[in-house]
This record gives C-alpha cells, sequence and structure tokens, in this order.
C-alpha cells in the first residue's frame, strides 16, 4: 500500500495496517520478556510545512547524516524546535485559519521526521515481532527498511504494527513521520499545553507460537458472603494443539484456584476484596503449554470488589463510598508530558499524603503503568477517552449545511 498526505485530511481513515488493541498483561517465555526498547537518541529532521520535508528520508540509501538528533521520549517543543501553545476552548488554529471539519491546516503544520537504526536483540530473532508506539502526537507514518509499515491516529492510545516481513538482523532503519495536525485534532482538543511527537515508550515486542494476546478478566466480589466470582476469556493465537494452567494466587503467594482451562467461571471463597483502603491484588496466572514445554506464561493482576449504586449512593463492596479526588494530567516541569514511574509515585505519594483516594485522568487515557500503580497503592480512578471537542458537533454540522 502507497502511503498519502489525504489521509491527514480523511476522518474515515485513522489506521492503515494498525493491530487490533490488547489488554496489557505481561507475557514471558522462559521467564524473559520478549522486549526491546527503542527508546534513546534518534536522528530527526524538522519543518513547519509538509511539502518541504524531506519526503523520501524513509528510503534505505537516504542519508540522514545532516539530520539533527532528538529524545525520545519527548516533545518537539520542549527540545529546541516550534514552540509550546497553550489552548482552551479554542482550537489551536483559531486566528490563523478559518476552518470547518474535517479541514486541516494548511498554513502550517509541523512535520517530524524520525530515524532510528537498531539490531535486534538474539531472543527476539526468527520470531513474530511487532513495534508499539505507546503515545504520539498526533498521526503517524511508518516505515521500516524502506517498507511502508503502516498509519495511526490517537495520540494517546498504544499503536502497533507487525513488522516481521520487514526486519532484519542488524541495521534496521526505522522510519517515522510525525505530523502535528490531522482530522483527529478535531477530536482531540483537549485544554492543556499543546505539543506533538514521541512523547512515550517505543520498544519492539516478540511472540511465540501460541501467544494469548488478550485477557478479559472480571473479579466481582460478593460482600454478602465473602466470596470472589472470577470470570476470564483469552484470546490465544498461533496453533492448536496447546493445554492451559490457570493458577490464581494471594498477595503471599498461597494457590486459592486452579484451572485447566482457560475461560473459567469461578467462585473463590474467602478472598480479600480490594478498595483504597485496603488495596489487596491476586495474581492471575495462564501458562500455554505444548509438547510438555511452557510455551508462554500471561500474568496479570486482579482485584475483587463490587461497585453499585444502592437508592442513589454509590458504594464499593457493600459499603457506602466517598471519593475524595482530584485531576491529574501527565505533566512534569522538565518533560511536560513525558512522565516517568518515579514522577507517578510522587503523585500516587501526594495524594495519599492528602487524604486524597480517587483520581480522574483528564481527559486522556494515561501511561498503561498509572492504572498498575493505582491499583497497587490504592486510588479509584475515572478514567476518560481521548475525546474533548467542545465545538466540534456545531462546526460539523455548519459544514454540512454550507456543502449541502
Amino acid at each position: 500500500m502507497k502511503p498519502t498526505l489525504e489521509w491527514l485530511k480523511n476522518p474515515e481513515i485513522f489506521e492503515v495496517n494498525r493491530e487490533k488493541a490488547h489488554s496489557d498483561h505481561l507475557c514471558t517465555v522462559n521467564g524473559q520478556q520478549l522486549k526491546q526498547s527503542l527508546n534513546g537518541t534518534w536522528k530527526f529532521n524538522y519543518c513547519e510545512f509538509p511539502d518541504n520535508r524531506p519526503a523520501d528520508f524513509y528510503m534505505v540509501d537516504f542519508d540522514v547524516t545532516s539530520f539533527d538528533e532528538i529524545k525520545v521520549p519527548g516533545h518537539i517543543q520542549l527540545q529546541g524546535y516550534d514552540k509550546p501553545q497553550y489552548v482552551n476552548t479554542q482550537y489551536p488554529w483559531e486566528g490563523q485559519e478559518k476552518l470547518l471539519p474535517p479541514q486541516i491546516p494548511q498554513k502550517r503544520n509541523p512535520v517530524g521526521s524520525y530515524v532510528k537504526f537498531f539490531d535486534i536483540d538474539k531472543a527476539l530473532i526468527g520470531k513474530d515481532t511487532y513495534i508499539s508506539f505507546q503515545g504520539v502526537e498526533t498521526a503517524i507514518y511508518v516505515w521500516l527498511n524502506g517498507e511502508f509499515v503502516g498509519y495511526s491516529e490517537d495520540s494517546f492510545t498504544p499503536s502497533e504494527f507487525s513488522i516481521t516481513p520487514y526486519l532484519k538482523e542488524k541495521n534496521n532503519k526505522l522510519v517515522v513521520e510525525v505530523y502535528r495536525y490531522s482530522t483527529a485534532s478535531w477530536l482531540e482538543d483537549q485544554d492543556f499545553w499543546r505539543f506533538s511527537g514521541i512523547f512515550r515508550d517505543v520498544y519492539l515486542y516478540a511472540v511465540p507460537e501460541i501467544h494469548v494476546r488478550d485477557m478479559k478478566v472480571i473479579a466481582d466480589y460478593d460482600y454478602e458472603n465473602g466470596n470472589g466470582i472470577l470470570t476470564t476469556e483469552f484470546d490465544i493465537t498461533g496453533k492448536d494443539g496447546y493445554s492451559v494452567k490457570l493458577a490464581l494466587t494471594d498477595k503471599n503467594g498461597n494457590t486459592v484456584y486452579e484451572s485447566d482451562t482457560a475461560d473459567v467461571t469461578a467462585s473463590i471463597p474467602d478472598v480479600a476484596p480490594w478498595s483504597a483502603e485496603q488495596p489487596d491484588l491476586y495474581t492471575l496466572t495462564a501458562e500455554i503449554i505444548a509438547d510438555g514445554d511452557v510455551v508462554e506464561t500471561a500474568e496479570t493482576k486482579v482485584g475483587f470488589r463490587t461497585f453499585e449504586l444502592k437508592h442513589g449512593i454509590m458504594c464499593l463492596n457493600g459499603k457506602k463510598i466517598i471519593f475524595k479526588g482530584i485531576n491529574r494530567h501527565e505533566w512534569c516541569a522538565e518533560g511536560g508530558r513525558v512522565v516517568t514511574k518515579e514522577d507517578m509515585l510522587w503523585d500516587i505519594r501526594f495524594m495519599k499524603r492528602n487524604n486524597i483516594n480517587a483520581v480522574r485522568t483528564c481527559h486522556y487515557p494515561n501511561n498503561s503503568l498509572w492504572y498498575k500503580l493505582c491499583d497497587e497503592y490504592g486510588i479509584y480512578l475515572i478514567d476518560e477517552t481521548n475525546l474533548e471537542s467542545p465545538y466540534v458537533t456545531y462546526a460539523a454540522l455548519c459544514w454540512s449545511y454550507q456543502n449541502n
């Protein structure tokens, strides 16, 4: 497929060759995670107008020695290019261009051209391999070794692509073209500092011949009798002829439930329920076994709890719950929305010390580690999608009226 800039202007095209979304569970092979980070220093070129970009820089023989260098993850605007912009209820191009959906800026649409050379780790050689972009603002085109890999919008949701057919063991050339504006910009009108670029982790991951692609886990709590109700649903890809060993262990490592099937509905007696005050977590492990060997181990944390409305009152595990909440942007004074685990733990400690038990991810999905930390330390979390468009409905109606 030949990529085109027309995709930026077409609201019906927001992904090309992008992998289907899946759960964020841990997968290991022989205790090792088949994952390779591509964070670090990349070659980089910046231009304000798409027509002036080095359009052929994805080609294998294109010389990028004259390119600058940039850190990934990192915002373009905090590394010497372009400038940050704060906009609340306005769209970022207002006062510069008069646009209606799905039009995008034509006078100025900054483009970042990224290049990364890498060898793949030995553990990934010979396996189905994918590349994961955990967060990029706002639209990306991806090539590997001169071959087009895919296109994606949606800045705050991971974008993943299969790269197996194009991958070499040595001297791979990964190319990413990042556009600041696309039709997605009409939907991503959050009131915050506006940046662009690759601002979350980039990594490769490989999967074995049989792989747990997705895990759905529901852990309800029956507070009348103290039992947990565990429901699981697995999406396992690859060849047939495997078995599954499922195990649930408590925080002390004691096994409280086992099964020889992946999809179960089971009652677990006398579970310790999860709450902000007592964030007890269990570990659900699924071993995929073929020819007598463990091919892959999938793992996720589980908290048993039941949220409900009783006579108009919010209750958790049968008791009234009072949210003492706070809105939180992903933010670091030096890095903007590039936040580390240490930054997140500082926020957790701040909330706990100030008797805050709930957080709202205004106004987009956060770094996936944030959800795990809230589970671990006991924070009620109100998640939000990457959708904030104060005037887009009205503008779309106006555009429709004018063109019909």
